[in-house]
């Protein structure tokens, strides 16, 4: 029993320094650009379904009667944008419920730490992603090189692949998604307008983030099975409309201007999904072919 006990001190003494190391660590995001700051008008995309990002990284916001959803959240500076945005749109920002994100990269999660804070709404989240936001991004396979990415947060509850999540008249479906990182996942669910409703896909695109070769990645060894997973999972899903993790992945600047009218139409877009997926299967087939460097 001693042993035992012992044991539990010094495991919990040693989460305990790895906690206060993350958080002593100073948050440094990679790299910005022009387009993931710069504003960009917030409007309606169908339904209940708003965008509320930056000019290129997508933010989502989904409303119900008992509260809304926001999708991803940007880079740190992203947190005033994003509230503005829905004020804006005429929501209240405390009335946002739930946080999700399609992966745990600094781009999509840097000002989630803070929203979460701000609004006290629930964090949900691809189990796989739990260890790399407990660390601010620095254990992410890819990304970790840089440190400290985005601030440490704590998820409230873990999603696998399959999972629903609801919220007052809204149901949404978790599709683990993984490969990118190894917990990105997409989003499918439904909203309705006047006229009529719409099936919606948040895709998380597998794009290639590494430069080594998948072999050479000892810290994801499933790596290039989760991407040949993802690419066959994301031929087969039907939509009516579909969206993504950044603006210019589906063409959002084609397809809307800002003052434009309400037009859910403008984004069904199936050969565009289609092109776009095929140019990843066409990525991940070259990067097979790939070998590890010689050291």
């Amino acid at each position: 029993m001693f042993k035992c006990s012992l044991h539990n001190i010094v495991l919990a003494t040693i989460l305990s320094i790895t906690s206060l190391i993350v958080k002593a660590q100073k948050v440094k995001e990679p790299k910005t650009t022009a387009e993931w700051t710069r504003p960009y008008q917030p409007f309606r995309i169908a339904g209940n379904l708003y965008y509320v990002g930056t000019y290129d990284l997508a933010c989502y916001f989904i409303t119900t009667p008992q509260g809304n959803i926001l999708i991803n959240t940007g880079l740190a500076a992203s947190a005033t944008q994003i509230k503005n945005n829905i004020e804006t749109l005429g929501f209240k920002f405390n009335d946002t419920k739930i946080l999700l994100t399609t992966q745990a990269h600094y781009d999509h999660m840097g000002a989630m730490a803070a929203i979460k804070k701000a609004t006290g709404a629930q964090l949900m989240v691809d189990e796989k992603e739990a260890d790399v936001l407990a660390t601010g991004g620095s254990s992410d396979y890819a990304l970790g090189q840089y440190g400290t990415s985005f601030k440490p947060v704590k998820a409230d509850r873990l999603l696998h692949g399959g999972d629903t999540i609801l919220l007052g008249n809204m149901q949404l479906v978790m599709l683990h998604h993984p490969g990118h990182t190894k917990g990105s996942c997409s989003f499918l669910f439904t909203v309705k307008d006047d006229q009529r409703s719409y099936k919606v896909l948040i895709a998380n695109m597998p794009s290639i983030v590494t430069d080594k070769a998948f072999a050479a990645i000892p810290t994801y060894p499933a790596i290039a099975g989760d991407y040949a997973y993802t690419l066959n999972a994301m031929k087969n899903i039907s939509f009516d409309i579909w969206l993504a993790s950044h603006a210019s992945q589906f063409k959002l600047h084609d397809k809307h201007q800002p003052g434009d009218a309400y037009n859910p139409a403008a984004f069904k877009d199936q050969q565009g999904y289609d092109d776009a997926i095929s140019d990843l299967q066409r990525q991940y087939d070259e990067k097979m072919q790939q070998l590890p460097a010689v050291k």
